[in-house]
């Protein structure tokens, strides 16, 4: 099969590659998508491959330092560290809970605008203005405690949609912003695709009376920014290709011209790859990357960054509001036959509920392990002794996950079935394509039982993450795809959210911890690896909380 894969990719691929050559320094990188748009405030701003466009084509004002690296040469950054990227320097006037931001001078975007304070109002007043399909940098306002970013934007008050004194300029390059509260996430909200910085020049150049802010330019034709790269071809369900911002403010691009090619198929993107037509390539299987380990030429590498895999049990759906059913569920997990036959030795157990590497994260006295005969003893308990009486909820027990990553999650979903069925609970498994497993889980919030591999917050920070996950939907959370809701958890969240003093959070952040995993409003099975495989003289790998490379920090 490999064999005529390959025949087919090298009859394919040449071409391409060698008209490539006429570049100086050419980076090909293959993913299974490129972006579908690239509008932070789009419809397909959930989709990786449009995070990755969005990311490499525009600028943040702040971002995190570099840590250090790891022993697989992945380079990874300090979360309670920041560094100026579009500002230059910061300060807190606690008592007006103001931030002024001092910004760099002399930064020219791709078209030769120049960046100043003006881009900064701008884009704080599109955000504002919540006129695209997803409200994503109004959000992260809010999430920070930008002042006035409150949901009175979307009632019918024209005049709460437009900025006033929250975000101002002081001068061309000088903003202050000013807060309703004390709130540690403020930077960390900064450092979010969400809250990057547009170029107003072009972005009002493509404006029109029915779309002021150019949201229909901006997802389907460019992202102006002041980045690294600039957008000089982009083909849907092709090619996405940037060229060098030559005026770049922390220096020229080591690669002039970058091509983000799509190839749906994982093992099509191996042996391209192989060939050493393409210098990078994401998203393989666990199996694919470790086969990939002893080819010459080649590296791997990853990082456990941020990437998980959970149990999803839906609290209204019977029988998953039973207590003691969930914990039994949670000691009938196969987590170490997961880690070594699904994952291949590149995931870890996973301790909690929020991510090991995220400020914050606090590992709870109550873990999880396979325990089958704690897991009858409570399945007993809960009423259903050996399984019996759970025949009512057969469609309760179809274990949903995405079909398109059946080659990922579906050893892990056979794994789960076999060792459910030894305490007596028949599952079916249920693919879903994406498109019907997304508005399940995220729209009408329906799935009683899944598997889930893709939730991360970008802000690498535990009270983020409650925000997203495990705080009421009543009381402001995001995501809560599984019903949750423990009025504790709010409260502590509320508390944890305003508090200054950094020890006193902590404390706070444990306590929910300790809340969820005792409730255990997911089943945390694994933390994986985030891998690339590439040229191993590529250089620069660098680990980013939403996943995707950065192709300014690489070199070759």
């Amino acid at each position: 099969m490999i064999s005529r894969i390959s025949k087919f990719l090298l009859l394919f691929f040449p071409v391409f590659f060698l008209a490539s050559q006429s570049h100086a320094a050419d980076l090909l990188v293959l993913s299974e998508d490129v972006p579908a748009g690239l509008d932070y405030d789009g419809p397909s701003i959930a989709i990786p491959a449009t995070q990755t466009g969005v990311d490499n084509l525009m600028e943040p004002l702040i971002y995190y330092k570099t840590k250090g690296m790891n022993d697989e040469g992945v380079i990874t950054h300090d979360y309670s560290q920041f560094e100026g990227r579009l500002a230059e320097s910061w300060s807190f006037d606690e008592s007006t809970l103001t931030w002024t931001l001092k910004l760099r001078k002399n930064v020219k975007g791709c078209n030769g605008s120049v960046f100043n304070a003006d881009d900064v109002i701008y884009t704080y007043e599109r955000a504002k203005s919540v006129s695209g399909a997803a409200p994503i940098g109004w959000f992260l306002a809010s999430v920070g405690s930008m002042a006035n970013f409150t949901p009175a934007v979307f009632g019918e008050d024209k005049e709460a949609k437009k900025l006033g004194n929250e975000v101002t300029k002081v001068d061309d390059y000088t903003i202050k912003i000013r807060q309703s509260a004390k709130n540690a996430l403020f930077l960390h909200v900064l450092t979010v695709f969400g809250s990057y910085i547009y170029d107003k020049e072009t972005m009002l150049d493509n404006a029109t009376a029915k779309d002021p802010y150019s949201h229909e330019y901006n997802d389907r034709k460019n992202a102006p920014s002041f980045s690294a790269y600039c957008l000089k071809k982009w083909v849907k369900d092709k090619d996405f290709v940037v060229t060098a911002n030559n005026d770049y403010y922390r220096g020229k691009p080591y690669f002039d011209r970058v091509i983000l090619r799509k190839v749906p198929q994982s093992a099509n993107r191996l042996v391209i790859l192989k060939s050493g037509q393409a210098q990078l390539v994401e998203r393989l299987t666990p199996k694919e990357f470790d086969s990939l380990k002893s080819v010459k030429g080649i590296k791997v590498a990853g990082v456990f960054g941020n990437e998980n895999l959970f149990i999803h049990m839906n609290y209204k759906s019977p029988p998953f509001d039973n207590p003691r059913l969930r914990r039994a569920l949670a000691y009938a997990m196969p987590y170490e036959s997961i880690i070594k036959d699904a994952y291949f030795n590149s995931a870890r157990s996973w301790p909690g509920h929020v991510q090991t590497t995220y400020q914050d994260y606090h590992r709870p006295s109550q873990i999880y392990t396979e325990q089958l005969d704690k897991a009858r003893s409570l399945l007993a308990e809960a009423g259903y002794p050996n399984g019996k009486g759970l025949d009512e909820f057969k469609d309760a027990f179809k274990l949903a996950y995405v079909a398109e990553k059946e080659s990922f999650l579906g050893p892990v979903a056979n794994l789960i079935k076999t060792n459910l069925g030894k305490i007596g609970i028949n599952v079916l498994l249920d693919p879903l394509p994406q498109t019907q497993y997304g508005d399940r889980q995220l729209v009408k919030k329906d799935l009683p039982f899944a598997l889930n591999d893709q939730e991360k917050p970008i802000a690498p920070d535990a009270i983020y993450a409650f925000l997203l996950f495990w705080v009421s939907s009543e009381k402001g959370g995001l995501n809560n795809m599984v019903n949750y809701s423990n009025s504790k958890v709010d409260e502590l969240y509320a508390k944890a959210l305003i508090e200054g003093d950094p020890a006193k959070r902590t404390k706070l952040a444990a306590e929910m911890q300790e809340i969820v995993q005792n409730d255990v409003a997911w089943i945390p099975v694994v933390e994986f690896k985030t891998h690339w495989a590439f040229n191993d003289k590529i250089k620069g790998i660098k680990w980013h909380p939403d996943n995707a490379i950065r192709w300014f920090d690489l070199k070759m």
